[in-house]
């Protein structure tokens, strides 16, 4: 189960930086779009990335949430991929998270290869408020 922060601030507009372990183990990040569940913190990819491949070869993530508001309140998530979701379904979620971010759907130019849902379940969820 996600912690209340963990999940307002994941529901909001509010940007992630995405960590994955590259080919020598060396992390890599990238900033991303990020939503979630009750369970699960998401986000969405394309399978040609690297991130993709990473989390292929290793399913560790670390994904930290910051308050677009008060940058200093974030939220860092460290767990495990635990399912991936292609087809409609994947589309359907960059088009919601595209609303959520830039308030239009995901323009079809912008997809290089096939979307697919990203689903990071929490080993240890971090809180830091300042307030």
């Amino acid at each position: 189960m996600l912690e209340q922060d963990v999940r307002a601030l994941a529901t909001a507009p509010n940007f992630a930086a995405v960590t994955t372990l590259g080919p020598t183990g060396r992390p890599q990040t990238q900033i991303m779009w990020v939503d979630c569940d009750d369970e699960d913190v998401v986000f969405n990819t394309e399978v040609h990335r690297q991130k993709y491949k990473n989390i292929g070869r290793d399913p560790r993530v670390t994904v930290t949430i910051w308050d677009r508001e008060q940058p200093y309140h974030y939220v860092e998530v460290r767990g495990r991929v635990e399912g991936l979701e292609r087809g409609p379904a994947a589309r359907s979620h960059i088009d919601r998270l595209s609303q959520k971010y830039n308030g239009q759907p995901y323009p079809d130019s912008a997809i290089q290869s096939e979307r697919v849902i990203v689903r990071v379940r929490p080993d240890r969820q971090r809180i830091w408020n300042p307030r």
